[in-house]
């Protein structure tokens, strides 16, 4: 069974630092991500602890790394203790958007040439980053390790919610092999470009491994684009595929 939560329309626009939730924010976007982190919380009310949440998309292009820092910095502002992963050992984005120090990171850290301290980094925003570090050969036999296992036990006593910003689902089965260690999924979906059949896979692949997904955050949504939204919010169906190729200029 999914958990569906309508978490509100997000846009997430073609810049970079600019896009990233500040006080310059319009208040749709403001409110949009205080409505997200408030289903979250919700979905999250009964877990004990540190809570474990997995960002991802169907598909390349969709903004899962804009909105996992968009998240971070709504649930930072609360007061709660925040860690953002770049586990997209693969084509990493977050350091580079923030302007951190991309060379060490949750790769290195997981081959035993870091110690987690030395991977923690603070940003400005108000909560820390672990980069995803050095582009390993074998991301997903890392990202499934015991290693990883200890890891996220550790972290788990420092934070009080750590997301986790994955490769897209259908691309490779990172998001998918490391679904075993979080209590949840968010799906990004961008407006007018993902399909029905990716969503299907998408969200077959995490019912296969027994993942709850606690919802959707639809984005770069416009007016005229309303329509697609309730189409897809009340007639949705699951189905299932599979592929990889992967690249994005602005919504990574």
């Amino acid at each position: 069974m999914f958990n569906i939560l309508n978490f509100g329309a997000i846009k997430v626009p073609e810049a970079k630092r600019h896009y990233i939730l500040s006080d310059e924010s319009s208040f749709a976007i403001k409110e949009a991500f205080k409505s997200a982190r408030t289903s979250i919380m919700y979905a999250t009310s009964t877990i004990e602890g540190c809570k474990r949440i997995l960002v991802t998309s169907a598909s390349p292009g969709e903004g899962k790394t804009t909105t996992s820092i968009n998240l971070a910095v709504s649930f930072s502002q609360t007061g709660a203790k925040i860690l953002l992963i770049d586990a997209d050992l693969r084509k990493p984005k977050v350091a580079g958007s923030l302007g951190l120090d991309k060379t060490k990171g949750l790769a290195n850290l997981l081959g035993g040439f870091a110690t987690l301290n030395e991977v923690i980094q603070t940003s400005d925003l108000g909560f820390d980053i672990i980069a995803a570090g050095v582009i390993p050969p074998n991301p997903a036999e890392l990202l499934s390790s015991a290693q990883m296992e200890k890891v996220f036990d550790e972290l788990s006593k420092r934070y009080d919610y750590i997301f986790l910003d994955t490769p897209p689902s259908n691309v490779v089965t990172d998001s998918v092999a490391i679904s075993k260690l979080v209590h949840g999924v968010i799906l990004v979906v961008r407006s007018n470009y993902a399909t029905y059949d990716d969503i299907d896979m998408a969200l077959k692949s995490f019912e296969f491994t027994n993942t709850k997904v606690f919802g959707f955050i639809l984005n770069d949504i416009t007016h005229e684009s309303l329509n697609y939204k309730y189409k897809y919010k009340y007639k949705y169906k699951y189905k299932y595929k599979q592929g990889y190729g992967y690249s994005s200029k602005y919504y990574q």
